[in-house]
């Protein structure tokens, strides 16, 4: 009975670790933690909870070790083009379009998108915590259902 929970925590660790990597993200820990044996909804639980673990230590660390790091020879040109890189890509949505714009930028199921991409987005855009976090939060969300629906869909379809 020990081994059975433990074996069963083991799954859902590794679906809450999944989550919480990026370009990952919930995105791919649903699909696992499914075809691991859980239900849909446990897994996109999981998923949600994992995937969010890191967006407040993004949205409040990031800036300091990014302006740490461009202060140091080996890394400025990596740290400018990550700033750039993410400005261009999905800052350009958050900027146009605010707090909606962040919204679906983390909402829409694709690569680049996500928590991660959102939360640099939005320290990159100075958005405040109190509206950056119920945006992401939003946002992940809705990507969370969109992925449940896809995930549970395709695991009948193919025999799972």
């Amino acid at each position: 009975m020990i081994e059975t929970l433990l074996n069963f925590l083991t799954v859902e660790f590794a679906v809450l670790f999944t989550a919480a990597m990026p370009i990952i993200e919930l995105r791919g820990a649903i699909p696992v933690g499914i075809s691991l044996g859980l239900s849909p909804m446990h897994a996109t639980i999981l998923s949600l909870i994992g995937s969010m673990i890191p967006v407040p230590f993004i949205l409040f660390a990031i800036r300091p070790i990014f302006n740490y790091l461009k202060t140091t020879k080996t890394f400025n040109k990596l740290i400018h083009k990550i700033m750039h890189h993410s400005l261009e890509g999905s800052g350009q949505k958050v900027q146009k379009y605010g707090v909606l714009g962040l919204i679906l930028v983390v909402a829409i199921p694709l690569p680049g998108t996500g928590v991660w991409s959102g939360s640099l987005a939005a320290v990159l855009l100075n958005i405040r915590f109190k509206w950056a976090f119920p945006a992401i939060f939003i946002g992940n969300i809705i990507a969370a259902f969109l992925v449940m629906t896809i995930s549970s869909g395709a695991f009948k379809l193919f025999g799972g």
